[in-house]
């Protein structure tokens, strides 16, 4: 078994499991991270993002980079349509991929990428609001970008790195770097995926079943359990154990599992999510109080309904409810509209209000007051004549790069009775805020994370008790922000094996093959007469046709036209020097031969062919039938028999 990891960042995963001759991709993360590098985008020309300083190298003998970089109060930015980091396309050949499982909506941002215009023609498995709820996401930053189109495009300046300052100097491998895609590509590839239930058994192939649990981490959020006849794996993505909206995580399914691989945990290590919550309720009171405003830049689902219930029972208790709170996105009415249909999905707290029947969240109560208004932009059709100050709002983007919260920002950011609150942990606020400045309005960062901590996740471990635990390496060593709390890293054990990997990386799990399941016809079973070789050890001769059809092995009984033949039997390894003797006298003279870990491979150029030769098996890749079964002929000649 080997696992390749394809994301530089933990909490925006991808990864690829081989096993059982079946490729597994367990999520398809986007990591932003890169979009910090860029300008922002704005529908209405900003006087002042355009009047920028070009900024360009001591060395000025480079000129056509010129133009492509902005100074700003000494940080340089990129102007350009913002370009994102997408998974790792040289380890594996996303073709090959037969399955992909996701384990929620934010571990998605990168499937237009995998599925598009690469050869992919496997399957998808998600939960329905993994896939509604993240169609929403995909679709909210397509129109994002697109609704603001810059005629440049700037690529020089990654020519140039090591003449760039920081932070520009230690962008992740920019070159590979790649434009947004399109809805056509964003509904191309949602069109692929099939819904699942919790605990519901998928067959992928005949090789394995992958079973996806409850996580607790937002709606529809799964764990995935892959088992065979004699293994478990444990793909734990994106949990939390914190009684919020979505179903509780579930614990049992995940238990002593031979592999757990274990990410996506919380990015706010010495934060509580609860007193980041109390500190979001104070300052939004304060500001409303004082007269100012509240900016929330934020994604249109997740946490943010919470932060509608527990602000407006707060701004009651202070005397501020006639402030109007705004919800400002492309896709803010579906959100709305889904959050309360999802009700299987909910806790059971939630479920039961919808039983009543009753909203599960008291946000559709909100709207109807007035108290919660929403529309798709802020140039939308009665935005204007309902918008009333001090009020909150609730917009993206999270990154600032991008999205209404760039106008709010330009409105209000010189009033420093404003206040921005960051409650996503995905960006630095301090890199968010950077073009931006020198910015008047207050700042807080109340970032909230629902996923698991380090003491929640070591204490998970323990009550699951895997064989082997594989983690990124970040997590075995503390926080580059707290280097002295020893404490926040996933625990070694002497119960365990713990197996760290960085991006890039292609693990060994150490997780072999020892046993198969056979089935055998009745026919051929009641001939069988074992022979005990030694206590408890039994052996028995069988003949029989050998069936493996999607990885399912039935010995089937011989035709007694194969009974007059004489049964002859295969072992042993494949004679390559024969095998190319053979191929050249029936005429193929072109054969590659190269090494390959524990076998060779053989490409038949002109053919169009290519034959992989393992210690345990052989595989004849040709989309010529009769070729094929040619090729597979010849090599059977090359096999000693008895």
């Amino acid at each position: 078994m080997k696992l390749y990891c394809l994301s530089n960042d933990p909490n925006k995963p991808c990864h690829v499991l081989t096993f059982k001759e079946i490729t597994l991709m367990l999520d398809c993360g986007l990591s932003m991270q890169s979009v910090l590098r860029f300008l922002p985008l704005s529908f209405v020309p900003l006087n002042r993002l355009q009047n920028l300083p070009n900024w360009m190298p001591a060395d000025s003998s480079e000129p056509d980079i010129e133009g492509e970089l902005k100074e700003n109060c000494d940080r340089i930015f990129v102007d350009s349509p913002p370009e994102f980091c997408p998974p790792l396309d040289k380890l594996i050949d996303f073709s090959q991929v037969d399955v992909i499982l996701i384990s929620n909506y934010m571990c998605m941002m990168a499937l237009p990428f995998i599925t598009e215009g690469t050869g992919f023609e496997g399957r998808i498995y998600a939960t329905e609001p993994t896939l509604q709820i993240g169609r929403l996401l995909l679709e909210e930053v397509v129109v994002y970008i697109e609704q603001c189109p810059k005629a440049n495009f700037a690529t020089q300046w990654k020519n140039l790195l090591h003449k760039l300052p920081y932070p520009l100097s230690d962008s992740f491998k920019p070159k590979s770097w790649k434009q947004i895609y399109n809805m056509a590509n964003v509904n191309a590839s949602l069109s692929r995926i099939q819904m699942v239930g919790y605990n519901e058994k998928i067959d992928v192939y005949g090789a394995l079943k992958v079973i996806p649990a409850s996580s607790g981490y937002c709606l529809g959020s799964s764990n995935w359990v892959i088992t065979s006849d004699h293994e478990k794996i444990v793909y734990l993505s994106g949990s939390s154990t914190l009684t919020t909206h979505p179903r509780p995580m579930d614990h049992n399914a995940l238990k002593n599992a031979d592999v757990l691989i274990m990410t996506d945990l919380t990015q706010t290590p010495i934060s509580n999510p609860d007193s980041m919550l109390g500190v979001l309720c104070v300052v939004v009171g304060l500001t409303l109080r004082g007269g100012g405003n509240v900016l929330i830049p934020c994604y249109p689902t997740g946490v943010i309904y919470d932060l509608f219930e527990c602000l407006s029972i707060k701004m009651s208790e202070l005397g501020v409810s006639n402030c109007p709170m705004f919800f400002v996105s492309p896709v803010a009415d579906m959100s709305l509209a889904y959050s309360n249909i999802l009700a299987e999905w909910l806790s059971s707290v939630k479920q039961n209000k919808v039983y009543l029947p009753d909203e599960p969240f008291p946000h559709a109560m909100l709207v109807k007051n007035s108290r919660l208004k929403f529309c798709k932009h802020i140039y939308s059709e009665g935005f204007s004549t309902d918008f009333q100050e001090p009020c909150i709002v609730f917009c993206g983007h999270p990154s600032l790069r991008f999205g209404d919260a760039v106008q709010f920002i330009e409105m209000w950011g010189n009033n420093p009775r404003n206040c921005i609150i960051f409650t996503e942990p995905d960006f630095d606020y301090i890199e968010a805020l950077a073009p931006y400045q020198p910015l008047q309005m207050k700042v807080a960062h109340c970032a909230i994370d629902t996923s698991l901590n380090f003491t929640q996740a070591n204490k998970l471990i323990k009550d699951l008790k895997p064989t082997t635990l594989v983690v990124p390496e970040c997590y075995t060593q503390p926080p580059t922000t707290a280097q002295n709390l020893t404490e926040l890293v996933i625990e070694n054990s002497p119960d365990r094996t713990l197996i760290p990997y960085k991006w890039g990386e292609v693990i060994n799990l150490p997780l072999k093959r020892k046993q198969g399941q056979l089935f055998i016809e009745n026919n051929i079973a009641q001939n069988l007469k074992p022979v005990e070789v030694k206590p408890g050890v039994n052996l028995s001769t069988i003949t029989g046709n050998l069936n493996v059809k999607d990885n399912v092995h039935n010995v089937e009984e011989i035709t007694e036209r194969q009974m007059q033949c004489n049964v002859k039997y295969e072992f042993g390894n494949v004679n390559i020097t024969d095998f190319l003797q053979k191929l050249a006298k029936e005429g193929v003279t072109d054969a590659k031969v190269e090494s390959s870990g524990s076998g060779v491979m053989i490409h038949l150029q002109h053919e169009d062919a290519l034959i992989q030769i393992d210690d345990n098996s052989t595989h004849i890749l040709c989309s010529n039938e009769s070729l094929r079964v040619k090729l597979r002929l010849i090599l059977m000649q090359c096999i000693k028999k008895f």
